[in-house]
């Protein structure tokens, strides 16, 4: 007898699960001072959620002289490393996931993260014995808004776009998910406006993971089980 095809949500870690968006703004706004190229924290901020060549076109410009992109990245890494220790999950963000597979849901983070940086976050959501699978940057060979990191996370844990929701805090997520036709649920909890995300055509927008969990019943996901 066929088996039903599982049923999973696939969930961004940075600004969604974890409160990182403006650590990471931060970081990037030194990195790029210590360069000799500031650029104002509000234009850093709208592009956190791309991958970092992405962001670093979007915030630089195409056409610039790449040789000093690596120690950008370097000095990125570096910032943001010190904050590792301190990280902290957004509001029942570990709640949010467990109550996931309660209902019989896989539970992925789809994050295009450093590898280096994955455990960091993991520690900090410290859940898991929820999640069934993570990915991470080395997994996607162009980072969002290219859905290449949603078609990774789908591949390694045995999902299929059309039985899944993917839940993010950016319109690059959003514009991820709907290149693959996957409802994206948005979180303003990352700094990006309800009125961004639904724009950008998020199926429904929550304040934060807690947010997402009081209404879950009645949320895309419950669509899902």
């Amino acid at each position: 007898m066929a088996h039903e095809t599982p049923a999973g949500v696939l969930f961004d870690v940075d600004g969604t699960l974890v409160d990182t968006t403006y650590l990471h703004t931060v970081s990037w706004w030194e990195a790029l001072r210590q360069s000799e190229q500031p650029v104002p924290m509000a234009t850093i901020h709208r592009s956190i959620g791309m991958g970092s060549d992405k962001l670093l076109d979007h915030l630089l410009g195409p056409e610039r002289d790449r040789d000093g992109d690596q120690k950008l990245l370097d000095a990125h890494s570096t910032l943001y490393g010190e904050y590792w220790e301190r990280l902290e999950p957004l509001p029942r963000a570990a709640d949010l996931l467990r109550a996931c597979a309660e209902r019989g849901l896989r539970v992925v983070l789809a994050t295009s993260a450093a590898e280096h940086e994955v455990g960091a976050l993991r520690r900090a959501l410290a859940a898991d014995d929820v999640i069934d699978t993570v990915t991470s940057s080395a997994d996607a060979k162009e980072s969002k808004p290219a859905p290449d990191i949603l078609e990774a996370a789908l591949e390694q844990s045995g999902l299929d776009a059309a039985r899944v929701v993917f839940v993010g805090d950016s319109v690059w997520d959003v514009a991820a998910a709907g290149k693959l036709h996957i409802p994206c649920v948005g979180l303003t909890c990352g700094g990006t406006s309800r009125g961004e995300l639904a724009g950008a055509g998020a199926v429904a927008v929550y304040d934060d993971p807690a947010a997402l969990l009081a209404a879950l019943a009645d949320s895309p996901i419950a669509t899902r089980r």
